[in-house]
């Protein structure tokens, strides 16, 4: 996994025991744990020397390339071999650095500066963490559960919020044009009501609606409340229809 994927994905935290564990997640559900967080809480000194100690073992480097085979079609299987056979003894090293250097591995990588650390694949950090400690994974993944059912309690209500603003502005575009538009106009523009120019009319209003859906997002990242954006959106929803009925393409 290359390190500059991490600006397309959301980090956040939660705590497991007293011990703060950084999450990078992915819209596709692919999230990284950072197991050096984990590691502190065997460690608190030397938190990589513990991730380095588990990839030394056999049944790590195994379970490692495995997933790797399952998940990546780039996994560099014969570099893999050599490793494999010679985990284990005395005098056998690893590091995340050098598996990813030597493997092309995606289920683990290192970051550098502010949040640095080991990251792995969800699957791999539990593994890690049944190795530090039972009850640490039991804590992990309880708390990894509250935060993903968190974000999707979030995702629910705002696509709920997106689908009632969408009714609210498609009814008032639809007072808009029954208030401004004058009945006996459309005798002079017969066509405007084939089923083509009729499209037209419809997909200006859709086009409108994608415009006002948008605009939400925007006053969402700027902390308006939803009565704020209530308001500011009726506003913005009415100006866009005037600017429609006074528009002289639309006659004809």
């Amino acid at each position: 996994m290359k390190v500059t994927i991490l600006s397309k994905m959301k980090k956040e935290k939660i705590f497991v025991k007293g011990t703060e564990v950084t999450i990078f997640s992915k819209f596709d559900n692919w999230n990284y744990i950072c197991i050096t967080d984990i590691a502190r809480y065997k460690n608190s000194v030397e938190p990589k020397d513990v991730v380095k100690n588990w990839m030394r073992n056999r049944t790590t480097i195994e379970f490692l390339g495995l997933w790797e085979k399952l998940n990546n079609p780039d996994f560099k299987g014969v570099e893999f071999d050599p490793l494999w056979i010679e985990s284990g003894s005395n005098s056998f090293t690893m590091s995340p650095t050098r598996w990813v250097e030597v493997t092309n591995a995606i289920g683990i990588f290192t970051r550098t500066g502010s949040g640095g650390g080991t990251y792995a694949h969800e699957d791999i950090a539990f593994e890690f963490a049944s190795w530090i400690s039972s009850e640490f994974k039991l804590y992990l993944i309880t708390e990894f559960k509250r935060l993903k059912e968190d974000e999707n309690r979030k995702l629910s209500l705002e696509w709920n919020l997106q689908r009632t603003l969408s009714k609210i502005n498609y009814r008032i575009h639809t007072e808009a044009i029954s208030l401004n538009y004058d009945y006996y106009e459309f005798l002079d523009y017969p066509d405007f009501w084939s089923n083509s120019t009729h499209g037209n009319h419809e997909n200006l209003i859709n086009h409108s609606l994608d415009n006002m859906e948008s605009i939400n997002a925007l006053l969402i990242r700027q902390g308006l409340s939803q009565g704020e954006r209530l308001v500011q959106l009726n506003s913005v929803a009415i100006t866009q229809m005037r600017s429609l009925l006074s528009n002289r393409e639309l006659k004809r």
